[in-house]
């Protein structure tokens, strides 16, 4: 396959991690970065590699109109609307870092521009080549264990310190961020939770504003998701809990699933199912149990699988494993649950988008009388992050 010219634009953690991929790469030839930070550019930028100041500089230049066929977006989560934006206009092949969108407006913008158009619009939504992740896809869609009844889903290994949020006064704001846990944590398990289930019709949530650290967005999150079908759902997400623990629990109607991060997954199989149990056993007798236990080898390649796929898919040679329009539903369902739990009502789904964005807007406008500016990160130290693609 002839290698795919491709620019990165945002060179932070998750911008450098791609771009040391990239150049490492035999379907990819990089051949721009951009980034506010020159030291950053000039960390990455050599013989071949153009380096620009911001991205809207990239984008506008004649020679990478010429030569480059797609963008790679790692920005601060503003900037993912408005550059996305702007390359699906000028005729790029796009892949966005998460959230696609900080809000379903935004998301839905993006959309329209890729609407029509024969370019390929990814998202980096890695944890959907998990091994595990995948089995369990195949076995709800399948309906292996019988009819989904119920799901809840604790991801509270987040643990973040005062200093974490201190570090950039950018960090942990409206408008520097768009929120906390669920917009910079948790958009992997959202996304996730909408590709394995389906989008619910109502959210209530419980959000803790500030609740463990000194900030103003969410740190700590409890919600509850109803569906049409009767199923229902649990949420709870922290960045205030050690050791805390990442664990998925899925019961159907003749098993219960339960995946742990790092260990095997569990299979509790009931020898009959529950509603046949329930109308035909003893005032007290459960269904016998056979337990199975699942290992995985890896996890899937992570970011360097989507990278390998979106390489694919803008050769025509597969469909994108994490298709960008598929990145409105979990912006739409972070947006629902603070909406939930800044008005303490239950949120209907589809979310009103409009009326999200006045919410929004209203804490940005709190926020700045409390004096936090929320501008985007400039300059600074990167985190190694290198494990993410594995060796």
């Amino acid at each position: 396959m002839e290698p795919i010219n491709i620019a990165v634009i945002g060179l932070g953690n998750m911008g450098l991690l791609h771009s040391k991929w990239l150049k490492r790469s035999d379907r990819y030839r990089l051949i721009a970065v951009a980034d506010v930070d020159e030291s950053r550019t000039a960390s990455v930028a050599e013989e071949g590699i153009r380096a620009f100041s911001s991205g809207s500089a990239l984008l506008r230049s004649k020679a990478m109109r010429a030569s480059l066929e797609a963008v790679l977006i790692a920005t601060p989560h503003y900037d993912h609307t408005v550059l996305g934006i702007k390359a699906l206009n000028q005729g790029f092949n796009v892949l966005i870092e998460k959230p696609i969108s900080v809000d379903k407006r935004d998301a839905e913008r993006l959309l329209a521009a890729h609407a029509g158009t024969n370019l390929v619009f990814g998202a980096m939504f890695n944890q959907r080549v998990h091994p595990a992740y995948r089995y369990l896809k195949d076995v709800l869609q399948a309906e292996t264990f019988g009819a989904l009844r119920r799901f809840s889903w604790t991801i509270t290994d987040w643990f973040r310190s005062q200093r974490y949020f201190d570090s950039g006064g950018w960090r942990a704001t409206w408008s520097g961020e768009g929120g906390g846990v669920l917009l910079n944590q948790s958009p992997h398990q959202l996304d996730l939770l909408t590709w394995l289930f389906g989008s619910p019709n109502a959210v209530f949530a419980e959000c803790g504003f500030g609740r463990w650290h000194a900030i103003n967005v969410e740190d700590e999150v409890h919600a509850i998701l109803k569906y049409d079908h009767g199923v229902t759902g649990s949420f709870i997400t922290s960045t205030g809990e050690a050791p805390g623990r990442n664990t998925l629990d899925i019961v159907c109607d003749r098993a219960t699933l339960t995946f742990e991060m790092g260990a095997p997954l569990r299979i509790q199989r009931n020898a009959s199912s529950i509603t046949e149990s329930i109308a035909k056993n003893g005032p007290f007798e459960k269904p016998a149990v056979e337990i199975e236990e699942i290992s995985f080898e890896g996890d899937g390649g992570q970011h360097r699988t989507i990278l390998e796929n979106f390489a694919q898919a803008v050769r025509g040679e597969a469909p994108l494993i994490a298709p960008g329009v598929e990145g409105v539903s979990s912006v739409e369902l972070a947006n629902a649950m603070l909406l939930s739990g800044g008005s303490g009502q239950v949120v209907q789904l589809p979310l009103d988008a409009g009326r999200y964005r006045r919410w929004l807007n209203g804490q940005k406008r709190s926020e700045k009388q409390k004096g936090k500016t929320g501008k985007a990160a400039t300059s600074g130290s990167v985190t190694d992050l290198s494990g993410s693609f594995g060796t």
